[in-house]
């Protein structure tokens, strides 16, 4: 097996392990948290990808649902924001984090995803089972969707090979809150899964074009982590230029990837290696991200 291999095999198992680790993980402790963020919209933060929230005189639209055995404590806490029905439910990519509670609440509402999520869902991707049928898509777009609902477009856009081929960003016009799904991990070193049509320099490339996109004074519901703005998610794009940069550096310079890890990235992004992606594996994906256009 030649390096390049063995580091495609290496990030496949940890990926899996990681997945069946938040399957095995005791969702009784876990607590949804409703905050109120502006217009319509609220974000529910619990265990899994953020959940944004559209509450209004139309009902409730959700964007992704986390795990299902914590989908009765996310209906508990819609019930909190609103008396209305659930309408609607978004999906930002196909991960099991995001969509796990589809199969609970896909025969309530309609779920609308790009077309790649529907697929992957189908198809049972890295780490995942195949979806069951009430688990899947059955509104699928390209490139872009909208949902006139609670007095507002929701403006559903297709960013493609950034975090996987199926990426969503969503940006509630009105209320003038954008939740992006995991193509913004606040904070963090985000996962790329390159396995799923993920691209680390599509990664950078979207990140860039969604805050030229950003209207001044936006919210942004982030995949993981605390709500953000506009400058966080600036940090976070000079983050994945700067990192990136060094490590492309490195590569053209003839550095093999343990080379590479051993010499690190500079301490003003070593808090950003505190979270689910730790350092040595942010420069593994951006190695092999790289060596994959080569």
């Amino acid at each position: 097996m030649n390096l390049k291999h063995a580091i495609f095999a290496a990030l496949a198992i940890s990926l899996v392990s990681a997945t069946q680790a938040y399957a095995q993980q005791d969702f009784s402790k876990v607590e949804i948290k409703a905050t109120k963020i502006a217009g319509s919209v609220y974000m529910l933060e619990g265990s899994g990808g953020n959940i944004g929230v559209s509450v209004g005189a139309d009902g409730i639209l959700i964007v992704d649902d986390q795990f299902a055995p914590l989908a009765d404590k996310i209906k508990a806490a819609l019930h909190t924001l609103g008396e209305g029905k659930l309408k609607f439910i978004l999906n930002t990519h196909y991960h099991g984090d995001h969509t796990g509670g589809n199969a609970v609440f896909g025969p309530e509402a309609p779920i609308i995803a790009q077309t790649n999520v529907r697929k992957r869902l189908q198809q049972g991707a890295t780490g995942q089972q195949p979806a069951p049928k009430e688990a899947l898509p059955v509104i699928t777009f390209d490139q872009s969707v909208s949902v006139h609902f609670n007095g507002e477009e929701i403006r559903v856009l297709h960013f493609p090979h950034g975090h996987t081929d199926g990426d969503a960003i969503i940006f509630f016009t009105s209320s003038n809150v954008v939740h992006m799904g995991d193509d913004f991990f606040n904070g963090m070193f985000p996962f790329v899964d390159i396995d799923s049509g993920g691209d680390v320099a599509g990664y950078v490339k979207n990140v860039g074009e969604v805050l030229a996109k950003l209207p001044a004074g936006a919210k942004i519901i982030p995949g993981h982590g605390p709500l953000a703005t506009a400058d966080d998610l600036k940090k976070f794009h000079d983050m994945l230029v700067a990192t990136t940069g060094i490590v492309q550096q490195r590569i053209k310079a003839g550095k093999t990837l343990d080379q590479i890890k051993s010499e690190g990235l500079p301490d003003e992004w070593k808090s950003w290696g505190t979270g689910f992606i730790k350092t040595d594996r942010w420069i593994e994906t951006i190695y092999r991200s790289f060596a994959a256009r080569k």
